[in-house]
């Protein structure tokens, strides 16, 4: 595919991210891939955080939204006060996000101290393209819809808004207009992998729908649960060129068998326009991208979070070779369980 042609599918990607002083990280700077961001590293190292700032970013624009006050929703700090999410350090501090998109950069800043106010700038020609986006967070929340969206917009409930959002988009009706070649062929894949239809009714109650019948999916197993998701999205037009998909941990509940075809899914998502991010802590979905990708078809890049041993800080490399992760906690883990295995091998051959 050519550069251009990729672009024009990709229009209204995100393309950067600059981090100072928020959370883990004291400098984060980070050239974002058009297709597929994979983001790996120890627990603590601020995966989850990366994915909620940029989709806090992307959401706002549905709506015309304000930056700071939905990061409060997304992050939950104490009290509604982003400085809790200030880097810690003696004293007081001040922290800043700035995210880049074709044509727009949207800045948010905040410091500790209450009697102080977020700053966002570029807001307005921020908001002016709208971006289609979706969240899928670790925990499954189909199953638990009924009553959901009620509960969360009438009472204060401890959920941050990821939850209430994700059901929302998978509540939208299915599109009228029939889907183009590329979006049918990938919706197939995914049924063929669901192995049904996902149908749900006025109560907001989802069922898988097969041969066998209707299955409410508080009954089917999560894995499935996440591939029926995937189709919704697809279906209803959250997921469709120009739109971003972001998936905490697509590993979660999944049997390993699965996983080939999840990431199969979201390869074809990013070739028909969808820019990916998602955080892992799997061998199996780091290589599976590895040996699945294609060449001039596909655009990753593998992003790796590591704490700097002098100052604690979290820190990023990034790499588009699956081989030249560095570090790969993940896959020196998954070495090592190896070797140890071999050498218990080894050892009862020689009894």
């Amino acid at each position: 595919m050519s550069s251009e042609r990729y672009s024009s599918l990709f229009s209204t990607a995100l393309t950067e991210l600059v981090v100072r002083d928020f959370t883990a990280f004291a400098r984060l700077d980070l050239k974002l891939s058009l297709g597929v961001n994979v983001f790996v590293g120890a627990n603590a190292t601020g995966k989850t955080h990366i994915l909620k700032l940029l989709y806090a970013a992307a959401d706002i624009t549905r709506a015309d939204g304000n930056y700071s006050d939905k990061l409060v929703r997304v992050f939950l700090p104490s009290g509604g006060h982003l400085g809790r999410l200030v880097h810690r350090r003696r004293g007081r501090g001040k922290a800043t996000v700035t995210i880049r998109r074709n044509g727009a950069q949207l800045r948010t800043s905040f410091s500790t101290l209450k009697s102080s106010s977020p700053q966002v700038t570029g807001a307005r020609e921020w908001n002016r393209n709208r971006m289609e986006c979706a969240y899928i967070p670790v925990k499954e929340m189909l199953s638990n819809s009924p009553g959901f969206i009620s509960l969360y917009e009438s009472r204060t409930i401890h959920f941050p808004e990821i939850y209430r959002d994700i059901l929302l988009r998978a509540s939208d009706r299915p599109l009228r207009a029939p889907m183009d070649r590329k979006r049918k062929a990938l919706d197939g894949i995914i049924k063929k992998a669901f192995k049904g239809i996902v149908t749900f009714d006025e109560s907001g109650e989802f069922f898988h729908k097969s041969r066998e019948g209707k299955i409410e999916f508080s009954l089917l197993a999560e894995g499935h649960r996440k591939l029926g998701l995937i189709s919704v999205l697809v279906q209803n037009g959250t997921l469709s060129s120009g739109s971003i998909l972001f998936w905490d941990e697509p590993e979660a509940n999944l049997n390993p068998n699965m996983i080939g075809p999840v990431v199969e899914i979201l390869l074809k998502l990013q070739r028909v326009g969808v820019q990916v991010f998602l955080a892992t802590h799997s061998y199996v979905v780091l290589k599976e991208f590895d040996l699945r990708m294609k060449e001039g078809k596909d655009r990753l890049t593998f992003f790796s979070l590591f704490r700097n041993e002098q100052t604690g800080d979290v820190e990023a490399r990034s790499t588009h070779d699956y081989l030249q992760i560095d570090p790969n906690v993940i896959g020196d883990t998954f070495m090592d369980l190896y070797d140890r295995d071999v050498k218990r091998a080894l050892r009862g051959k020689g009894k």
